[in-house]
């Protein structure tokens, strides 16, 4: 196993852009190109903002591979998912002998989704995983897309695991989320974009906010200032974000965030069915974003 890295500071994770139903590689080699030199940490891709359930492991290789190349060495944490563990682990294998591999700082994983496993059994699948993997893993604690919550318990034993190193927190438990940081052995990243500067005041590393897609500078320097506790001047930048990102979320993500991408010219706004396209009329009734980037 690789030593673990430093997963704090911004992470962005990716839309996939999409053009006539495939994948739009020259739109996520421009996006990828413009958020690189911003300061954020790095990138998450194949996530649930990038629609990677929509997406075959083909394609998920070919989207891995796109950024790879266009990230100026950013590091990448990939997501994965599933319910069937045999499948997963060879998922992992997949992904940790891909030429691309000694890139990624590491897997984002959840729950397995649908099957409501006890505690018990979510303590073999997180560990069965972070004992195939060749990188470090970082939880995914979002009980309303697995339909199951992990425990404090749960999460404190996993800290004990050598290759488990983080957890992107969208447990809905401050709580918990302060007796994890109290413990300090995971470094916990805000998943909620509402919840990163509560997050991060708490002892929160990071954030990985889907809303960086839109003022992005804006957002690195939050969180700069946020590790730096410099809580005054991060609560002025923070306060225009927070009417940006309650409109990002006001339909399921990531349809606002590609309207409002695709209003600034970087992408097409098309998602994958089930998903629909959303729209953002301005005030003045046109079709456009009044997010600014």
């Amino acid at each position: 196993m690789r030593p673990s890295i430093d997963f704090s500071g911004l992470w962005i994770p990716l839309v996939t852009p999409f053009h006539d139903g495939l994948v739009d590689h020259t739109a996520l080699t421009r996006l990828v190109k413009r958020y690189a030199p911003t300061g954020v940490a790095g990138f998450v891709v194949c996530g649930s903002t990038g629609e990677a359930a929509s997406l075959d492991e083909a394609e998920q290789l070919a989207v891995l591979d796109t950024v790879l190349a266009a990230s100026d060495e950013r590091p990448l944490i990939m997501g994965l998912s599933g319910y069937n563990l045999p499948q997963t682990l060879a998922w992992v294998r997949a992904l940790c002998s891909h030429p691309g591999a000694a890139r990624l700082a590491g897997l984002l994983v959840p729950a397995p989704h649908y099957i409501r496993p006890s505690q018990a059994g979510l303590l073999g699948w997180f560990k069965a995983i972070a004992n195939q993997a060749a990188c470090p893993v970082v939880v995914y604690d979002i009980p309303q897309r697995t339909g199951v919550t992990l425990a404090p318990d749960t999460l404190l034993a996993l800290a004990h695991h050598p290759n488990i190193r983080a957890v992107k927190d969208c447990g809905h438990d401050a709580a918990k989320t302060q007796a994890l940081i109290a413990d300090g052995r995971l470094q916990i990243l805000a998943g909620e974009d509402q919840q990163m500067f509560t997050t991060m005041a708490l002892g929160g590393v990071g954030a990985i906010a889907a809303s960086a897609h839109l003022h992005t500078e804006q957002f690195v320097d939050m969180v700069r200032l946020l590790r730096q506790g410099d809580l005054t001047q991060a609560r002025a930048l923070w306060a225009p974000l927070v009417p940006v990102i309650d409109a990002l979320f006001a339909e399921p993500n990531p349809a606002s965030i590609k309207a409002a991408l695709a209003s600034e010219g970087w992408l097409q706004n098309e998602l994958r069915p089930p998903m629909v396209a959303a729209r953002l009329p301005a005030r003045d009734g046109r079709e456009k974003s009044h997010f600014g980037g």
